[in-house]
């Protein structure tokens, strides 16, 4: 009988123990319901309460177990394509066949030093906004972190539910703290009698208001990344173009920028159901220190210039923006205004 491999052995323990935040959070959540409800019990606070802790539950469930994305089958290196690369040891001579290979690619930046992003784990070249996240062992589309408190990467799949995640559990959190701060002020006035109450008021109330600091630091910080369309790993570390790093490189104003996160169409925008724009595999750019060679943009409609071609964003409804990478159906392409296709750039990962 052969032994256990010690790799395989501690890869468990890790899946095992990145359970334990969540696992911890879902205690908090289970035991605020018991103190709130049955302890405190007012009929009149019950159903607001019983609204914001479905939509917590909901908006933590679809964060927590929504697969993150990765690359689809054309970023991947064909097995000629992975021969030639191996057979290979200069590195410029292995940068022109990533050259050749992202040609036909909507790869537009590339890593601070000008080369094309290729990742030898998953051996694909990385699209526009995407990392490779050790944790998860794979390149996670448009990934802005890996969360411990949900045991999953945040990225392009989920990233709406982890907005509204933090938005629901912040308000969760502030109702608890705003309805119980009575009866704790009657606790310590001793204006409630000596019961087992007396202890789920008192934590529960310091438990709501940690909490909702936490939160609305988090949440405040993700409201500013959405309007400036970054990642939290752009944020640390500005995207490279073709002229340089530039942080405001995928920005396209307020309005596009909460748009490609929360979609189009305003009834789908509080609810946890995927609306995205996008099949995040390529993002429309807006470059702030453009080439002098490259014309302008037309007013009004956000725009790169990238090797003689134009990408214009518009917005599309919630059926056309649809991700074939959740719907699995249909063909993923880009159709260029330009159709004098010229060479296009890459970028890269994460810390």
């Amino acid at each position: 009988m052969t032994p256990p491999d010690p790799r395989s052995v501690r890869r468990r323990c890790q899946r095992a123990f990145s359970w334990i935040p969540v696992i911890f959070i879902s205690g908090v959540v289970a035991w605020s319901y018991y103190a709130y409800v049955v302890q405190l019990c007012v009929v009149v606070y019950l159903l607001a309460y019983h609204v914001l802790f479905i939509m917590f539950a909901w908006t933590y469930w679809q964060t927590m177990f929504t697969k993150p994305m990765n690359p689809l089958k054309e970023f991947h290196l064909s097995y000629s394509d992975k021969q030639l690369l191996d057979s290979e040891d200069r590195l410029e001579s292995q940068q022109e066949i990533l050259r050749r290979i992202v040609k036909d690619l909507p790869v537009f930046t590339r890593t601070v030093s000008g080369a094309i992003r290729f990742c030898n784990h998953c051996l694909l070249v990385k699209p526009d906004r995407c990392h490779h996240c050790s944790v998860c062992d794979k390149c996670i589309l448009k990934m802005d972190h890996h969360c411990p408190w949900v045991n999953n990467c945040v990225g392009f799949s989920n990233y709406k539910f982890f907005m509204l995640f933090l938005v629901y559990s912040l308000l969760y959190c502030l109702f608890i703290t705003a309805t119980d701060l009575q009866y704790f002020i009657q606790v310590w006035t001793n204006g409630l009698p000596d019961t087992q109450a007396k202890f789920h008021i008192m934590f529960l109330l310091f438990a709501a208001s940690m909490f909702s600091v936490s939160l609305a630091s988090l949440f405040s910080y993700h409201c500013w990344l959405v309007c400036k369309n970054r990642s939290t790993l752009e944020a640390f570390r500005a995207p490279a173009f073709r002229h340089g790093t530039d942080k405001n490189g995928f920005s396209l104003g307020l309005s596009k920028n909460f748009r490609q996160v929360f979609g189009d169409e305003k009834k789908y925008w509080p609810l946890p159901v995927f609306s995205s724009l996008g099949d995040g595999c390529s993002f429309p750019t807006c470059l702030v220190n453009q080439d002098p060679e490259q014309p302008s943009a037309p007013s009004g409609h956000p725009c790169v210039k990238t090797g003689g071609t134009l990408h214009q964003f518009t917005s599309r409804s919630l059926q056309k923006s649809q991700s074939r990478l959740l719907n699995s159906e249909g063909l993923w392409r880009v159709v260029p205004e330009d159709e004098d296709k010229t060479e296009s750039h890459a970028s890269e990962e994460r810390v």
